[in-house]
Formats: C-alpha cells, sequence, structure tokens
C-alpha cells in the first residue's frame, strides 16, 4: 500500500481524525464528511458501495456451501405483499438456511456498519452501532418471519469486525458443523478467520 494509505488505516482504527474539520461530501453533496472519513467508506453515490455487503454475503454463503448447510443467496421470500400491485413489498433475504431451528427455515440478514458514524464528539463504546443495527433489523423483520413459520437472524458487524450476539451464534454453529463434516488442521475457526478476513 501507499504510505498515504498506511497513514491513514493507521488514524482510522484508534479513531484519530483524519481531516481537521467536517465538510461536506464532494461526491453526494448530501452528508457531511467527517473527520474521522468514515462516510467516505460508506458514501452511497461512491462506485461499488455495496462491494463489503455483497462480498460477506458471498463468503458466508460459500461457507455454507462448503460445509453441508442447505442454504440459497438472495431468496425472496414474499411475506409482504402489496394487493394492488401484486408484488412482494420485502426485499429477498441476503441467505435462506433451510430447517435450521427447529425444522424452520432462518432468513439471515446481512448489516454491515460503521462504528464511528454518528460519533461527533460522544464517547466511543465498543459494538454500540452494531448493537443498534441489529436491533433495528430484529424490529423490522422478526415478526413477520415467526408469522410465516421462518426465523430471523441478524447477522450484523462493524468495520472494526465486532460481531452482535446473534452473529456470534450463528458462526459458532457453523463452526462447529464445519468442524464435525471438514475434519482437517485447516477447519479450526475458519469460518471465524474467513468472515474476518471478508470484513
Amino acid at each position: 500500500m501507499s504510505p498515504m494509505e498506511y497513514r491513514t488505516i493507521l488514524k482510522y482504527r484508534p479513531t484519530i481524525p483524519l481531516f481537521p474539520v467536517d465538510e461536506v461530501c464532494p461526491v453526494c453533496h448530501k452528508v457531511c464528511l467527517d473527520s474521522f472519513g468514515e462516510h467516505v467508506v460508506h458514501c452511497r453515490e461512491l462506485p461499488r458501495f455495496k462491494y463489503r455487503h455483497d462480498l460477506v454475503s458471498d463468503v458466508h454463503f460459500d461457507i455454507f456451501r462448503r460445509t453441508g448447510i442447505s442454504a440459497k443467496k438472495e431468496t425472496p421470500v414474499n411475506f409482504l405483499i402489496e394487493l394492488l400491485e401484486g408484488r412482494s413489498t420485502l426485499r429477498p433475504t441476503d441467505i435462506l438456511v433451510f430447517g435450521w431451528v427447529g425444522g424452520k427455515h432462518a432468513c439471515v440478514d446481512l448489516t454491515g456498519v460503521s462504528p464511528l458514524v454518528g460519533l461527533e464528539g460522544s464517547a466511543f463504546t465498543v459494538g454500540h452501532a452494531t448493537l443498534k443495527a441489529a436491533s433495528g433489523k430484529v424490529t423490522k423483520h422478526k415478526k413477520m418471519c415467526l408469522d410465516n413459520q421462518h426465523v430471523f437472524i441478524p447477522l450484523a458487524f462493524d468495520t472494526f469486525g465486532f460481531l452482535a450476539p446473534e452473529a456470534m451464534d450463528l458462526l459458532s454453529r457453523v463452526q462447529r458443523v464445519t468442524h464435525s463434516n471438514v475434519m482437517t488442521p485447516r477447519s479450526i475457526d475458519v469460518v471465524f478467520k474467513r468472515f474476518s478476513v471478508a470484513i
């Protein structure tokens, strides 16, 4: 990496401000380009905005596939139907895992957040943004999934690698299945290692 990239990463991880003052983002012209530089990672107007989300989703689905867990990616579940339009108003689940909890299918929703968004002088708390995102997803989707005989699992993480408890439980179970089905020295912690690298 270049010296500039290296200096930026060294500042980013311990939350040292990258810019002296907050300014409006020159790309989207909507959001403040915060002094921590976090908006640059998440600006919706930048090309490949969904790159990290899609990469983590692809890696997680590949782990399921290699482990022998039956799952399908980007699956429409059609729980919310707009009668006038005759189509689903709920976007597809990121990964649908068949028969995951008590014979019920699990809708796994990946959510990547920044731990620095909205920091602006307030105290930094590890995992706060991730837990808030996971809670929001549960509020939004859990009841609808339960009403349709499915289980909802928010797979929330932040750019520093913090995982919400539901994500830890899911990955731990996948790791146990991996260790049972693929007994090699490399199978130990392979799920968490691959997931961390993808993040």
